[in-house]
Order: structure tokens, then sequence, then C-alpha cells
């Protein structure tokens, strides 16, 4: 990450246009990806602006998209009262144990109102353990994300902008899913 942010530095100061961005190269490597389960991710024209809003961590610190630049993200809104989430989630659990690294992370953000505890008890009632858990109880950073419906699940450039959306429960650790993220790490990577 380090050597991410100083490449990424010392392009700005050069004036340099960095490689983190999805341009149209990258946007058709991902619409080309597209298969399978993933056919319906709807891929962005342009990335949309970074969503700036807050949530909570496990432990109830603050954080933001913004703790992830340098890596492509995938955001998973989910909540215990949401069935197709509950589903889903395993597989987002699994990819998170596979598929984490200096370039890429995963995010599961639960929109359960009240306190953490419901999100936390589901999750360590089935297993779910490579996920951290995060919490966003007054829908800030879902409001901010103008979801419409859960579980919606966000892909983010490594500048944080939203580059693709895909609403609906789907197989995250699947060959379709792990082809579309391994083209948006590719078509973001610094040169």
């Amino acid at each position: 990450m380090r050597r991410t942010l100083i490449r990424l530095y010392t392009a700005l100061l050069l004036g340099a246009t960095p490689a983190l961005a999805l341009n149209a190269d990258g946007r058709a490597a991902l619409m080309a990806a597209r298969g399978g389960d993933m056919a319906r991710m709807v891929v962005h024209d342009a990335p949309r602006d970074a969503v700036d809003a807050p949530f909570v961590d496990g432990e109830g610190a603050e954080r933001r998209f913004s703790d992830w630049a340098g890596k492509v993200v995938l955001v998973n809104f989910w909540a215990t009262w949401c069935p197709p989430c509950l589903k889903e989630l395993p597989s987002i659990d699994r990819l998170a144990a596979s598929a984490q690294s200096d370039d890429f992370a995963v995010l599961a953000i639960s929109t359960d109102r009240g306190d953490i505890g419901k999100p936390r008890r589901w999750m360590a009632e089935n297993g779910i353990t490579a996920l951290a858990l995060h919490h966003d109880p007054r829908f800030a950073v879902a409001r901010a994300a103008a979801l419409i419906g859960q579980p919606t699940t966000l892909l983010l450039d490594r500048q944080g902008r939203e580059i693709a959306r895909y609403t609906g429960e789907a197989e995250w650790d699947g060959p379709a899913a792990r082809a579309l993220i391994d083209a948006a790490i590719a078509a973001t990577a610094d040169d």
C-alpha cells in the first residue's frame, strides 16, 4: 500500500495520470468479464464520485471507504432482516478468506438499525469469520451510495470511486465473480 501511495504521489507531482482509475480499456475488460452470475453487474460508463460518509467497524471506530485507498474494494450491504443477504453472505466470507490482498479488500456493511449486537451475533452463529464486522446503523453510507435495495454490492476502484454495482444475490466466490474482480484489479493496477 505504501508503495502504491508513493507512486501515486510521485505521478501527481510530475503531472502524470496514474493508472489507478478505470479507463476505457479497463471498462471494456470489465464488460467482457461479466459472465455467468455476473452478467447482471452494471459497469458504469465513468467512475462515480467517491462516497465519504462514515460507518463503524466492529470496535466502534469510524471508518470511510478512503481507508482502503489504493485497493480495489468489493463492498456488500446486507442486513439480518434480508433473506437474500443472509444467503449470499457465506460466499462473500469465502471470497474474503481467499482473495484479500494488497490489491483487493472485501467489506460487508450491515445496515441493521440499532446497535451492532444483532449483526455480530448473526455472523458468529453462522460461521462468518473472514469478514470484519462493519455497521451503518443510520444508513449514512448506504444513502450516500444511493442504495435502492439489498443486497447491493459495489465495486470500487483504487481511488474509492464506484465503477460497478450489482443489485441482488450472487455467488461472490464463484469463477464468474473472481474473473470480474481480477479484471478490475488488472485494469486499475499501477504501472
